[in-house]
């Protein structure tokens, strides 16, 4: 019986193994044989997650013709991932991916980095920074003194507790967007709320427009629920969404939602001005594709005098288009898993009646703590503390990287919590790889993208500043170098580093 759960054909593969190539050898670099080099490539694939575990692999003659190399050096490449144990293969099944016994299954998104591993490994891969004390424990206890009542019920609130609900719908209000308790659902962060929407809205095989890049979780969430994902360019640097651009996909493909980051867009940092949104707003009414907006940056402005542009719901009026989410982990805390949606109160009602097949309800004590900040100004007490440390932290990186690593570029945002770094013609697939190897974990620019998009890209998120920052860089220019000089394996193990 075969051993395979997916499949992986001939072009497919060809077009993600073609993503990866490098910048041209300089003098002294050391280039591996054209079979080292494809399984190589291969089993970077399967590490990060862009070719599943498990995935049957074409067949030597077809990668062959599609790659455009002798089937020889597809069956020595094949069999060299055979013996490092990142390939199986059974006569008259094929040959399907693998992981080596004891290591860990790769990841498709972003996953945290264990606890356990920190003493060793700079993390760079997760955009989120520690709790902000005291508000975090001041909440949790204020949450504590108001459960009692809650206690004495079933616990389940399958659209929020009502005081949190009214809460957020007063604050949407005080942004000049008139909101009733009735047009909120409060979830299980933002993942749980843009879950929630595509199993309401887009079936298996219903097409879902997004930015490219976006963010990596979301577009996983996505593929897994089915989705065709359409990629629609943003605008060069940080000048926001090309609207030429979307209104020809949303014309001519007419997926039926779109997912946007219009504040401090995850994880290029770009701000979408008014223009933008009321004419991405319109061209969705105009093409009946459901908006929905990402609200979870907004709060994250780190430049005195920027003056923001009004929410992407405030271009709709009528509540028919724009769907908004919001959450408590960027601008808070991500262990507090409190986000919420903000729609028409009929598509609410839809959201909380599938519920009941989902998780019911999201936890109270954690609702109750959200709710003592909104409702005490600790909510803004701790976002001032959160910006001051995030701008501190992305100033700190951006001069530790412009000095270890000079030609990487990339534009400094106004908000939000990741440099997007072009890696200077390097694969950003090997250098994320490398840096592993000497102690600093960053996401590569595909996992951001559809079908291997953004090879040459990492994303930098700012959670480490002072020291750190400085060791982080050094660390990402020595796994430049060893991705430069073609070396593949046998880097010194990471030191420890306590700051």
């Amino acid at each position: 019986m075969a051993q395979w759960t997916s499949a992986v054909g001939a072009a497919q593969l060809a077009r993600l193994l073609t993503s990866q190539q490098e910048r041209p050898a300089g003098p002294g670099t050391r280039r591996p044989p054209a079979y080292r080099a494809l399984a190589d490539g291969i089993r970077l694939l399967v590490l990060e997650g862009r070719v599943a575990v498990a995935a049957r692999l074409p067949a030597e003659r077809e990668l062959a013709l599609s790659l455009s190399v002798s089937r020889t050096t597809v069956a020595a490449a094949y069999e060299a991932l055979r013996a490092e144990g990142f390939l199986e293969s059974r006569r008259g099944a094929g040959s399907w991916t693998a992981v080596p016994a004891g290591n860990p299954l790769p990841a498709r998104g972003l996953e945290p980095l264990p606890p356990e591993a920190l003493g060793s490994m700079i993390d760079l891969g997760c955009a989120a920074l520690p709790a902000p004390e005291p508000w975090l424990t001041r909440a949790v206890q204020g949450a504590l003194e108001e459960l009692p009542p809650y206690a004495h019920t079933h616990g389940d609130y399958p659209a929020g507790l009502p005081a949190l609900r009214e809460m957020l719908a007063e604050r949407y209000t005080a942004r000049g967007i008139p909101t009733m308790p009735e047009q909120i659902m409060v979830t299980t962060g933002a993942m749980g709320a843009i879950d929630a929407i595509c199993h309401l809205f887009a079936g298996r095989g219903e097409r879902i427009a997004v930015e490219s890049p976006s963010y990596a979780n979301i577009l996983q969430l996505m593929r897994e629920a089915g989705a065709r994902l359409v990629p629609v360019a943003m605008a060069d640097g940080l000048a926001g969404w090309d609207m030429d651009r979307w209104r020809q996909v949303l014309r001519d493909a007419a997926p039926r939602l779109a997912y946007v980051v219009a504040d401090f867009h995850n994880p290029t940092g770009a701000l979408a001005d008014e223009d933008q949104r009321r004419r991405l707003v319109d061209a969705a009414r105009s093409a009946g594709t459901v908006l929905v907006v990402d609200e979870t940056m907004s709060e994250l402005h780190l430049d005195d005098g920027l003056e923001l542009p009004r929410p992407v719901c405030g271009f709709d009026p009528a509540g028919s288009t724009v769907i908004t989410v919001g959450s408590a982990s960027k601008a808070f805390w991500a262990g507090m898993r409190i986000g919420w949606v903000r729609a028409a109160p009929d598509i609410i009602r839809s959201l909380v009646s599938a519920r009941a097949y989902a998780d019911l309800g999201t936890p109270v004590v954690e609702q109750l703590a959200v709710n003592w900040l909104l409702s005490t100004g600790g909510w803004e007490q701790a976002v001032d503390v959160r910006r001051s440390q995030a701008r501190e932290n992305r100033d700190a990186l951006v001069t530790a990287v412009r000095r270890e690593l000079p030609g990487w570029e990339f534009d400094v945002p106004r908000g939000g919590l990741t440099l997007w770094v072009r890696t200077g013609g390097l694969s950003g697939s090997r250098v994320a790889e490398a840096g592993e190897r000497v102690g600093v974990r960053v996401p590569s620019g595909p996992r951001f993208g559809v079908d291997g998009a953004f090879e040459g890209y990492v994303r930098l998120p700012f959670t480490v500043g002072g020291a750190v920052a400085d060791e982080a860089a050094a660390r990402l220019a020595a796994a430049a170098r060893l991705v430069e000089t073609g070396v593949s394996g046998g880097a010194e193990a990471p030191r420890t580093f306590v700051a």
